[in-house]
């Protein structure tokens, strides 16, 4: 099958289940299980690990990545089971998954309706509050994102000093457990001025507590996750100026806490000190004004080269943007115009954000052992013009609708029927 008729076998099911069913795309089942061996050949295959290997072919079994390698080389030393399905991908490219580091995608929906929104928990400091139980799996938002290609995306609440802790989650599942890599990936702080001292407070009960209690607490526990120990999970800073930027750093450090800047818009003034203390950046984003008015003017566009250049560990997001999660590659892309090489902008995207939110175990590169989430597109996924043909989350083929592609099929069905654009 080849994967054009394999689009079209897609596209058609699910048409028919919108016809059949009037479910919109937000409703649409999640992508059952994948219960046989899928066989990608002829494609280019960006590892992001490793090398691109043209001519490619990469298995999947149970949700997995079994093979990648050469196909010529290979293929013919195989022996298929008579289920596997081989998809001849000539021409194409196969990337994996992209991973949006900071999103509020299932905790937003409409942001003038507050009933839809989830990210806000009432308090300063709500450190036991987990991202991943507050989402909607039916979010219109979430297949959106998916359609350009992200399959991951970390999921942060906002708000207070302490208004929660990220979840890593995959981009299609029933309910949140279904959608959920990494239930906890690490406490959020946003530290000021004004709550340092109440945050060094908690922080005090928190290493109390840790060491003796006579019963439970659930927000001292939830902030004895990021202690000091075996399983210490990170602290995400937001942190933009370059004062905050620091003043986050340095008291992290001071309380043996493993610190990571979200937002860096001004980090490309302390890079000794983050490439000092292995200080990761999590950059909000490219589409951004320079904050200072003596800023060259696309200091946005060129901080991912800058803080490349230097050595920092960094990966990019939308978060600025909530709703515009399917533009990161095109965000990436603007870094490259201004001298990021296209490598870098990839791992960006992919490996870089997965080693940063602790999950390059499972996602970010082609690698085998590593789930199976890839998106399959017809050009450079850093090009505007290319589209994301196919994906894959864990070895299941995910529907690539949304309900801004049923608009436009609709409204394209409408011309049609004027007579002002040409059938298919």
């Amino acid at each position: 099958m080849n994967i054009t008729t394999h689009i079209v076998a897609l596209a058609a099911t699910a048409l028919a289940s919108i016809t059949t069913s009037a479910i919109a795309q937000d409703l649409a089942p999640s992508a059952p299980p994948q219960d046989h061996p899928i066989f990608l050949v002829g494609a280019t295959a960006h590892t992001v690990s490793g090398e691109t290997i043209h001519n490619a072919v990469v298995s999947m079994n149970e949700g997995k990545i079994w093979i990648v390698g050469e196909a010529d080389q290979i293929m013919p030393t195989l022996s298929l089971s008579q289920d596997s399905e081989i998809i001849d991908l000539s021409g194409m490219h196969i990337y994996p998954g992209l991973i949006d580091s900071v999103t509020n995608l299932g905790l937003e929906e409409t942001s003038a309706v507050r009933a839809t929104l989830d990210h806000n928990e009432v308090g300063d400091m709500t450190p036991e509050v987990r991202a991943f139980v507050a989402v909607n799996p039916d979010s219109t938002v979430i297949p959106v994102a998916r359609t350009n290609g992200v399959l991951s995306v970390g999921v942060f609440p906002t708000g207070g000093a302490i208004p929660g802790r990220a979840s890593i989650l995959s981009t299609d599942g029933w309910t949140t457990e279904d959608l959920a890599l990494v239930r906890d990936a690490g406490l959020i702080i946003s530290l000021s001025d004004n709550n340092t001292d109440d945050l060094n407070e908690i922080f005090d009960q928190a290493e109390s507590y840790r060491h003796a209690h006579d019963k439970a607490d659930q927000r001292l526990e939830a902030i004895s996750t990021v202690l000091e120990g075996d399983s210490q999970n990170p602290v995400f800073m937001r942190a933009n100026s370059f004062d905050q930027i620091t003043n986050s750093i340095n008291w992290a450090h001071s309380r043996n806490l493993d610190p990571i800047i979200v937002g860096g818009r001004e980090s490309y003034l302390c890079t000794d000190l983050l490439v000092s203390t292995n200080t990761p950046v999590i950059i909000g984003g490219t589409y951004q004004f320079p904050k200072r008015t003596d800023s060259p003017y696309d200091a946005s566009y060129t901080l991912p080269q800058t803080l490349d250049n230097a050595g920092v560990q960094w990966s990019l997001t939308m978060s600025s943007r909530f709703g515009h999660e399917r533009n990161l590659p095109d965000a990436a892309a603007i870094a490259v115009a201004h001298g990021l090489s296209p490598q870098a902008a990839l791992h960006g995207i992919t490996l870089g954000a997965a080693q940063i939110l602790g999950v390059d175990h499972l996602i970010g590169s082609i690698e085998k052992g590593k789930h199976a989430t890839l998106i399959i597109t017809d050009g450079d996924i850093l090009e505007t013009t290319t589209v994301v043909q196919a994906a894959y989350i864990q070895g299941r083929s995910i529907d690539l609708g949304n309900k801004q592609t049923e608009l436009r099929d609709t409204y394209r069905e409408k011309y049609r029927q004027l007579g002002l654009i040409e059938s298919d």
